[in-house]
């Protein structure tokens, strides 16, 4: 059973980064956005690195109630307030981090975000 798990998750974790965000970051680890991206932390802990992240469209994010929400896989999650990156974003674009949460007690995975670092809307 718990090998069953590992593959769902690990599928699923194969899906949440499209090709296109690790053009955006560089490919080359003296790139100074790869830099910038790869030290990137919420109250969470380390964002990981950008290509474990997604860009998101200013559609997909906004806030509510004073407090961030952002679309993944066409469900609205709301941000936890420590999953929010503070320092300013040279990128320009909103990137979410999510990872999926498997729970024995029903069964159920469920995307949480690890990091989300607002867009610079214009």
């Amino acid at each position: 059973m718990r090998g069953i798990i590992i593959t769902i998750i690990a599928s699923m974790l194969g899906g949440i980064a499209p090709a296109t965000l690790g053009q955006a970051r560089g490919n080359y680890p003296d790139d100074a956005l790869h830099a910038w991206f790869d030290k990137l932390k919420s109250g969470k802990g380390l964002c990981c690195s950008f290509a474990d992240g997604r860009t998101v469209a200013d559609p997909d994010w906004d806030t509510q109630d004073g407090h961030y929400r952002v679309r993944v896989d066409g469900e609205w999650i709301v941000v936890p307030d420590d999953a929010v990156v503070i320092v300013p974003n040279i990128f320009g674009q909103a990137v979410v981090w999510p990872y999926p949460e498997y729970s024995n007690s029903d069964n159920k995975i469920t995307i949480r975000i690890r990091c989300f670092m607002p867009g610079t809307q214009g």
